[in-house]
């Protein structure tokens, strides 16, 4: 998926979440920016994130987040790689050593701005995530990077209570909790 495409993909892309309508043109407009998948972006620039579940969806697999202390979804930086879905398939072999990840669907599943606050290299600003769902087995050995306290496959049920007020971790269980799982 590369520059064009992602912009076709966030023109297109459709979801019955309010917040998520507020931004989508913000993604979209973003995309012309020659610094859009770039930290140089100091005003906010595009990340990438694996939602990854189990394939019986009941867990999702959440890192304890070092810098922001708080269990967020596996993603990271674009750092110029235009091609979000890669970032996002890396960044999630990274940072949890899973070899056998399964992209569910090549589309966008998620999209989600938020803040970032300042830290001794950058000023506070936006992360513009792109967001895919992938599958994995829950029997596959984790290895904790150097950007995590911790990883766990994390029930459902207990999502909300890990996770807090993370209302955009919140949208994605409740997008996987409705879905359909494929045998």
């Amino acid at each position: 998926m590369n520059r064009e495409e992602l912009a076709k993909a966030l023109k297109s892309y459709r979801t019955p979440f309010e917040e998520e309508q507020l931004f989508v043109q913000q993604f979209i407009e973003l995309t012309d920016d020659p610094l859009a998948f770039h930290r140089d972006r100091k005003e906010g620039h595009f990340t990438a994130s694996a939602w990854i579940v189990n394939k019986t969806r009941t867990h999702a697999l959440l890192t304890h987040h070092r810098k922001l202390n708080r269990w967020l979804q596996l993603g990271g930086h674009a750092d110029g790689n235009e091609n979000l879905l890669e970032v996002a398939m890396n960044e999630a072999r990274e940072e949890s050593g899973l070899i056998s990840l399964k992209l569910v669907d090549r589309g966008i599943f998620d999209i989600d701005k938020h803040i970032i606050p300042a830290n001794a290299k950058d000023p506070q600003h936006f992360h513009y995530d792109v967001r895919f769902l992938i599958e994995a087995a829950m029997d596959e050995p984790l290895t904790i990077s150097e950007e995590s306290k911790d990883l766990a496959w994390v029930k459902y049920e207990t999502i909300p209570d890990v996770v807090k007020a993370n209302d955009s971790i919140l949208r994605m269980l409740e997008k996987t909790s409705k879905s359909e799982v494929v045998c």
